[in-house]
């Protein structure tokens, strides 16, 4: 979505009216510090202290909290709680957010306030409470219900239906007199979120997940595998045909799909560096979807409204989390897409230029004219900083663990681990400052380390950087010696590539994340900074001011967006690939196993196909094909 669209449509909802219906529930998480814990003189037990508390909305509630956090100018409440002191906390939290529920009843017998009790044990969520599985909506509180939202359906633009729970509002007797109000309004715009499969609302839009499209479709997937993006497609295009409502699928991490008369659309998920919380993201997806479709737009932009809450909303972690316009500005103003997740995923489904090990991923290659080329350096040209990952690491679970580093608990200490892990996957490529920026969020999230006690970005990137340095003026020892020689140290045939392209008259760019002293250092020891006429670019000491957008940038300022198709990136790294990828230009993935200097690391592979790679090479031994490919030979 463009920046001016998105600021066009949070200007718009500000004046929409929605009304939620379906099963509101309260979330209570209880934070134990056993360092208080005693033996219960009466049960013999130890007891389990709460140090902190706090109560959200949920089911329903969730999903108008993040309504209303959007902007829009009201929200209507219909539900049910019990007559009981968690129903008095949702009413008050309710006010507190500027959420009508003027349509919130108390049903007095056979019903308890719907409540998710979350005990947290050093940030390890326990054995959950779960309160009013045993409800019973009695008939006279269903048509109350029905005739409250009837008496307001023309003061709103859009109802969503939830359906949270099993002992909800959606009994066979409340489904009939909904159906029938539903049937007798078709011109308003009712969108349903159920979550029993068994329940249908017909004449409404909905809104499923993957898993949920696959069964109610009758698409079905490999059993061991999770319902694939191609799949979750198909049984949109079946729901809407029987249906004739849009249908909105949720991909997870993958992306979403939206579809009405005009077709299909491809809605690719958002890259998340960190930690992600993906509890409460349908709720956030379906809120973004409905305050847009009741502001007037289209399906498509719906849906991409919808992805950009879920991107704001799965960051917040321990709580279930809304979106503000000003943080939906933010994420929108140059969000990183996830693209052919199927594929990424499962090489299986790799398609090759015939004879080659060069893999296609789409034909955009087929109208080049290079006259520019990008490369990045550490992984796709030098392999002097191979193993930097292993340094990293450590390095990073060390900081988030602190002084418990040598204490924690076996799964704790592998939690931290698979976290940064996962960090360093994602922002593999990015300038360290930034990856020093994630780190410290994550130190905040574990919460090990005292707020007095973090270190800034630099002085992380120092502890990291004194480490590495290490290795590499090793390397280079043994290179001044004689001992090892620059093939040791370089992707196989990336030098002799590169000088073709020099010859060739093609104008060379280095780009790199590490620092800029450092990456004209090493180019110069390797003999090759010569052919990067361009110029050779590292990190500057600026987190705001990335290497690799900056030369893509400089490069499109002189030749405008027309030129695009005369941009070519190669790289190891989502970053630059991404940021041709907007621009554009053409992108080649080099997917290297590194310590042997050829052939194809697969993790890698999955990684730049994400991040929008054109093709992928695993190195550049088959350099004649690549230079064809590219009509450079």
């Amino acid at each position: 979505m463009k920046p001016e669209l998105l600021i066009e449509l949070i200007e718009k909802i500000k004046s929409v009216k929605i009304s939620v219906i379906g099963d509101f529930c309260l979330d209570a998480y209880f934070f134990i510090n056993n360092s208080m814990s005693e033996i219960s003189v009466e049960t013999g037990l130890a007891t389990n202290p709460v140090q902190e508390q706090s109560y959200s909305l949920g089911g329903a509630g969730n999903l108008a909290n993040n309504i209303i956090s959007l902007g829009v100018a009201e929200v209507r409440a219909f539900g049910v709680i019990g007559d009981d002191i968690f129903g008095k906390e949702m009413l008050r939290i309710m006010n507190s957010s500027s959420i009508g529920n003027g349509g919130m009843l108390v049903q007095k017998e056979n019903w308890a306030t719907h409540v998710y009790c979350k005990p947290y044990v050093e940030n390890e969520e326990q054995g959950r409470f779960d309160f009013g599985n045993f409800n019973l909506l009695d008939d006279k509180t269903a048509d109350q219900l029905i005739v409250r939202l009837s008496d307001e359906l023309n003061e709103v633009d859009i109802i969503v239906i939830n359906q949270q729970v099993p002992s909800g509002i959606h009994t066979p007797y409340f489904r009939k007199k909904l159906n029938e109000l539903i049937s007798q309004n078709q011109e308003k715009i009712f969108i349903s979120d159920i979550r029993d499969k068994n329940i249908t609302y017909n004449g409404t839009y909905l809104k499923v997940n993957n898993i949920e499209a696959s069964y109610l479709s009758g698409v079905k997937s490999d059993a061991n595998e999770p319902v694939s993006y191609k799949v979750a497609g198909q049984a949109a295009e079946i729901l809407f045909k029987r249906r004739g409502k849009p249908v909105f699928v949720t991909c997870g991490s993958r992306g979403s799909l939206a579809i009405d008369s005009s077709g299909l659309t491809e809605i690719p998920g958002i890259m998340i560096p960190g930690m992600v919380d993906p509890v409460g993201a349908g709720d956030s997806y379906l809120a973004g979807v409905a305050a847009s479709l009741a502001a007037g737009y289209e399906t498509g932009t719906s849906g991409e409204l919808g992805a950009l809450v879920a991107g704001v909303t799965v960051q917040k972690l321990f709580q279930t989390g809304t979106a503000s316009p000003e943080e939906l500005l933010e994420i929108g103003k140059d969000p990183d897409y996830i693209y052919e997740p199927d594929l990424a995923e499962d090489i299986r489904k790799a398609r090759y230029l015939d004879n080659t090990d060069i893999e296609i991923i789409n034909n955009r290659y087929e109208n080049v004219q290079i006259k520019y080329a990008i490369f990045d350096h550490d992984g796709t040209i030098s392999t002097l900083r191979e193993g930097w990952e292993q340094i990293m690491g450590p390095m990073m679970v060390k900081a988030v663990l602190g002084e418990n580093y040598d204490t924690v608990d076996k799964v704790t200490y592998e939690k931290v681990k698979e976290s940064v892990e996962e960090l360093i996957d994602k922002t593999t490529g990015i300038q360290t400052l930034a990856q020093m920026a994630a780190l410290i969020d994550l130190i905040k999230d574990f919460g090990f380390v005292p707020a007095d006690q973090i270190l800034d970005i630099y002085g992380y990137k120092k502890i990291y950087n004194e480490e590495l340095l290490g290795m590499v003026h090793a390397r280079e020892k043994k290179i001044r010696n004689g001992e090892l020689s620059i093939e040791d140290f370089t992707i196989k045939n990336s030098v002799e590539f590169v000088e073709f392209l020099y010859n060739a008259g093609i104008k060379l760019y280095l780009a790199s994340g590490t620092d800029d002293a450092d990456v004209k250092h090493e180019a110069k020891i390797f003999g090759y900074d010569k052919f990067f006429t361009g110029g050779i670019y590292g990190s500057v000491g600026d987190i705001k001011k990335d290497a690799k957008k900056m030369v893509l940038e400089n490069i499109l300022n002189n030749i405008k967006e027309s030129g695009s198709n005369q941009i070519i990136t190669f790289g190891d790294g989502p970053v630059e690939l991404r940021e041709t990828c907007k621009r554009g230009g053409l992108t080649i993935g080099v997917a290297t196993n590194e310590v042997k200097r050829f052939s194809l690391n697969e993790k890698k592979r999955t990684r730049l196909i994400k991040a929008g790679a054109d093709i992928i090479i695993s190195d550049f031994v088959q350099m004649d094909p690549i230079l064809k490919l590219l009509n450079l030979k």
